[in-house]
């Protein structure tokens, strides 16, 4: 019952996300058919060059420039969407995301730290990037979390969180004193924090894809065990479940999906939120269903919204804009509608 239950609901979405992805390749400056978008993918996939009567151009611009882009969207927008549902798991609290742990945070900080050095001449380390100091800024922020809330031996909820929000507050602080340090140069600190994906590139897929296969598996085979947490610390260990263990191994995994889908976009709110909540909603809150219907839910409303402001939109808006304008109006309204249904808790 349970495996007829997750096929009628993924296939519909797994549908239309693949839509969704040849529709987006059409979309831009350049109009391509899907028919013509499938046969140049094919023919960079087999590593033929693509029949006569396709303009060479549009196979450039599909195959290098759009389809890295809208990978990385449907990626990114998956890696938020499962830490997103891992974190709500964990924490017990319908309200976190990578932001309630400072990880967002943390990461910005890391990305502004090498645009200021940067901007000041100072010699990196080869190979230093704001993608690397973005991925680390990321993991050292999880650590001092952990540290924090390590005098709390079970790891508690509630010390993850205050932890998580006093690295936060300190990061922010830090980050506002890097954009000083910035002067004129502050726009490149402002435009990577607001994210985009304008600068993806396959390299970048070679890095989301095996992180999302194996950060969505881990947290599936643990999604078991995040379901007897729901229930109490208490209980999950009489019946034999290392809580402190399980959340050290879900936090860091989805920590690591987070950090690298920032360092590939900048920051992007409200994906990692909204997602796994609508569907907590619509699925409940079985979380072997909730959370790889994440990914793909994510997937799905981060490649709408870049669509929307790349091939839709007359300016191109940030999409971490976009997406806090679009999903902050929805959160509130759907936070209103449980306080009217006297749900006020989630």
């Amino acid at each position: 019952m349970f495996f007829d239950r997750r096929v009628l609901l993924f296939m519909p979405l797994i549908a239309a996300l693949i839509l969704g992805i040849a529709l987006s390749a059409t979309l831009g400056f350049l109009q391509v058919s899907i028919p013509d978008v499938f046969v140049i993918l094919w023919s960079k996939l087999i590593g033929h060059s693509q029949s006569a009567n396709l303009d060479p151009v549009a196979a450039t611009v599909v195959a290098d420039v759009r389809m890295p882009r809208i990978l990385a969207a449907v990626l990114v927008g998956g890696l938020l969407g499962v830490s997103g549902g891992v974190f709500q798991a964990i924490l017990l609290n319908p309200l976190a995301d990578s932001y309630t742990l400072g990880i967002s945070t943390g990461a910005a900080f890391g990305a502004s730290l090498v645009i200021v050095l940067q901007i000041f001449g100072l010699s990196l380390p080869a190979g230093a990037s704001i993608p690397i100091f973005a991925f680390f800024g990321g993991i050292a922020t999880l650590a001092v979390v952990l540290y924090l809330a390590a005098g709390d031996r079970s790891l508690s909820s509630t010390s993850l969180i205050l932890a998580g929000v006093i690295v936060s507050a300190i990061l922010s602080a830090a980050i506002g004193f890097l954009k000083f340090l910035a002067d004129e140069q502050v726009g490149l600190i402002i435009f990577w924090l607001m994210g985009s994906l304008a600068g993806a590139s396959w390299s970048n897929i070679a890095l989301l894809v095996p992180t999302a296969l194996a950060g969505t598996l881990v947290a599936v085979y643990y999604s078991r065990d995040l379901n007897i947490m729901a229930t109490g610390d208490r209980a999950a260990t009489s019946l034999g479940i290392n809580t402190v263990r399980l959340r050290t191994i879900l936090l860091t995994i989805s920590t690591l999906m987070t950090a690298l889908a920032v360092s590939v976009s900048g920051i992007i709110g409200f994906v990692g939120l909204i997602v796994p909540h609508m569907l907590r909603h619509i699925v409940g809150p079985d979380n072997r269903l909730l959370i790889p219907l994440s990914f793909f839910t994510g997937g799905l409303l981060l490649l709408i919204a870049d669509t929307i402001t790349r091939a839709i939109l007359p300016v191109e808006v940030p999409i971490g804009v976009l997406t806090a304008l679009l999903g902050g109006p929805f959160f509130c309204i759907l936070f209103k509608q449980r306080q009217r249904d006297g749900k006020s808790d989630f």
